[in-house]
């Protein structure tokens, strides 16, 4: 009976206490409210410790987060629940006058809160924000950026959806998230923890059975994990550590505190360390593949063939195109690809017949599957069924097509190439297919992430602030043109400018650009010409191809347009060489262009497993131009040959890093363009632009080396003879 009273007066206490509504002074600070709960559940045997977490952080949140959004709008009665940390105690009843959370999820509210759409001003809002005024004394964020943010903030507010100020900015692409979301965990008083990855990895691999598949999926999606697990010094409570790169969302805390356990602490981890540990301990599960194994193995249609054998009819094809095997294995591939971050996937039969699957992996070929037990052309047909503007029995011809799925949740494109090709059995009709993996989710938008160094990174963030003027990248196929100059526009695009491209095909679709597309009745040259009526700002085209195109990009850049653009060619100081073949004038590529970037993707080595490389090649130094002064004050890397290292899984190498040479179009260039008679002279554009500070590939890459994050061997195979 006793503890009954007692329930039913902490009970009331804690909810006058959350809803403000109690006049006595000693239960208005939640402190003290704090201590007497303390010494009231001591008298009670610590009856009532095990909810202490969960009501300060409550209490602590509504105090000092968006409680003084309430205080803003003159509705002292708190008549709704705003809480930062809305999480509730299993024991108490919901706060006098609370609106339940149902109510307040971004639904219309009663006319009771109309009172709430009070707009703030901008410097109010930005002034009681803790989080952001700390943004600001670290000179994190611009006023800009927080202009953005408020005017969404306010729009939200008319709408009754409640969220702070701060939690926008995380939204802004020009922002590193993690850069908000460690400042928040600061302000809030949650620590950052320090942990190793292989420990983590481990541990959670380890304690996989103390929670239900449940659980760990609402782990996943809410971007928590258990990293460490302390037991007790005089209790036998283990005390579990939860890392999220968010610890103040209250979703967070409500699944944390539904596990029932006694003794926890949620902290700190930059949002790149969560995924890694997510993608490395919960990779999702390719289904295609498990059917696949389970599938029974396909019968051979008319792989053993004599001179005299006739070609398998088509009833026979369609039968074996309509096994469930085929398309399970096609399907198991595009998933695959996706999930190793391939860049694309090819597909054709080799010289005996069998039908080779390969990934493209940072840059690399990489045979993933061979099919022996299917003829060529009922596989090839399952790839051309399923891909749109694609005919299957068109063996002759060069397609093109395009395909979409869903993969982990995200709507991936690919882009579909066919080409028929000779094959060592005629009998065979060998096409091979290359399909281009189009993953918006690896679309870089901050132009620092490319990996250009500083020298590049200063050049080029200079000529893209230009008004007008052309940027042009250079570089094979592959090289990484497209993603940087997809980068580059984000840098550049806002609401107040105009911003047109010109792409075939389109490959990412970016927000806030429009993006042209080109078919049989508009062409590259017709698009040009209509964009010049279009009233813009800013033209990217794809590729300058010929004498019409490249003249009509220029006309752009002289005309008051920022212009970007590629080109095809080896280096930069090439670039000019080649649009003067091109018949394009010497005065127009003087005064049109602000910069050149010839640019090369590199291998970078696995930060995990790579080892230093205490005896490289003196030839290949020698060849790279290497000196004695760079070589003692740096250590070489080589590639390690773990099998079991978790990162790059024995490949030695982990992702890629841009090389690029700066070609900035100063008075002394322009001159030497000028005074072109018949060509160009490369040589003294190349010499004039490295006295002017350009680095060469060669030098980016032994730069690069020297900075331990590739190795000789790999410059070399990247860069070539250049020096």
């Amino acid at each position: 009976m006793h503890c009954f009273a007692y329930d039913e007066y902490l009970n009331i206490a804690l909810n006058r206490a959350s809803d403000g509504a109690i006049s006595n002074p000693f239960f208005r600070s939640p402190p003290e409210l704090l201590i007497t709960w303390i010494l009231i559940a001591v008298i009670l045997n610590n009856r009532a410790l095990q909810p202490i977490n969960e009501t300060w952080t409550r209490l602590f949140f509504r105090e000092n987060d968006t409680a003084y959004s309430d205080r803003l709008d003159g509705n002292e009665d708190r008549n709704r629940d705003t809480n930062l940390m809305s999480s509730t105690i299993d024991r108490a009843p919901e706060p006098r006058n609370r609106i339940p959370d149902s109510e307040s999820n971004g639904k219309p509210k009663s006319a009771a809160s109309s009172a709430d759409n009070v707009a703030v001003p901008f410097e109010t809002a930005i002034v009681r924000d803790r989080v952001i005024a700390r943004l600001k004394k670290n000179d994190v964020v611009t006023d800009s950026q927080l202009e953005k943010a408020w005017t969404e903030w306010s729009r939200l507010r008319m709408q009754n959806i409640r969220v702070p100020l701060w939690r926008l900015l995380t939204m802004d692409q020009s922002l590193d998230s993690d850069d908000i979301f460690v400042e928040a965990a600061s302000v809030y008083a949650f620590k950052e923890v320090e942990i190793e990855e292989k420990e983590a990895l481990a541990f959670i691999e380890a304690c996989k059975e103390d929670f239900d598949d449940s659980t760990w999926d609402n782990m996943v999606e809410l971007f928590v994990l258990p990293v460490s697990r302390e037991p007790g010094k005089n209790t036998p409570d283990s005390k579990w550590t939860f890392a999220t790169h968010d610890p103040t969302r209250p979703e967070v805390h409500q699944l944390i505190q539904s596990l029932n356990l006694r003794r926890f602490e949620i902290m700190y981890l930059p949002q790149s360390m969560v995924g890694i540990l997510i993608s490395e301990s919960f990779a999702n599960v390719n289904q295609y593949l498990e059917k696949l194994e389970d599938a029974p193995a396909v019968f051979d249609m008319g792989m053993e063939f004599t001179s005299d054998d006739e070609l398998v009819d088509g009833e026979a094809l369609d039968a074996e195109i309509n096994r469930s095997r085929l398309i399970n294995l096609f399907e198991a591939a595009l998933v695959e690809a996706v999930t190793r971050g391939a860049s694309d996937l090819h597909i054709y039969p080799n010289a005996d017949g069998h039908v080779e699957i390969h990934m493209r992996i940072d840059g690399d070929l990489e045979q993933w599957h061979l099919e022996d037990n299917i003829r060529p052309e009922a596989f090839l047909s399952v790839v051309k069924d399923n891909s749109t503007n694609v005919d299957r029995f068109d063996r002759d011809s060069a397609q093109d097509g395009f395909i979409q799925r869903w993969v982990d949740g995200t709507l991936i494109r690919f882009r579909v190439s066919i080409l028929p090709i000779a094959s060592a059995k005629q009998e065979i009709h060998a096409e091979s297919i290359v399909i281009r993996i189009l993953d918006d989710r690896k679309v870089l938008t901050d132009l620092s992430k490319i990996g250009l160094n500083d020298v590049a990174m200063a050049r080029f963030d200079m000529a893209i602030r230009q008004p007008n003027g052309m940027v042009i990248l250079t570089g094979p196929t592959g090289s990484g043109k497209s993603t940087t100059l997809v980068a580059a526009l984000y840098q550049v695009v806002t609401p107040k400018v105009n911003v047109l491209t010109v792409e075939d095909p389109v490959e990412y679709l970016m927000r806030g650009i429009r993006q042209i597309k080109l078919s049989h009745k508009l062409d590259l040259e017709g698009a040009l010409r209509a964009i010049l009526r279009h009233d813009p700002d800013i033209v990217m085209v794809g590729e300058m191809r010929d004498q019409q195109t490249a003249e009509l990009a220029i006309k752009l850049a002289n005309t008051g347009h920022l212009t970007f653009t590629t080109l095809h060619t080896n280096d930069a100081p090439s670039a000019v060489s080649r649009l003067f073949k091109m018949g394009v004038e010497p005065f127009l590529i003087a005064y049109a262009i602000n910069l050149v970037v010839a640019q090369r993707l590199i291998r970078k080595l696995c930060d995990e497993c790579k080892e230093p490389e205490n005896a490289p090649d003196e030839d290949t130094l020698r060849h790279l131009g290497f000196t004695e002064e760079e070589l003692s004050q740096g250590q070489l890397y080589k590639a390690g040959d773990d099998a079991a290292c978790p990162v790059c899984k024995g490949a030695g190498f982990k992702g890629r890093r841009a090389l690029a040479e700066t070609l900035l179009f100063t008075a002394r260039i322009r001159n030497i363009i000028m005074e072109s008679n018949d060509s160009v002279d490369e040589d003294g554009l190349r010499a004039a632009a490295v006295e002017d500070g350009m680095m060469t590939l060669t030098e980016c890459g032994r730069s690069v080396a020297m900075e331990g994050e590739t190795t000789i061997e790999e410059v070399l195979r990247v860069t070539g003879s250049t020096l």
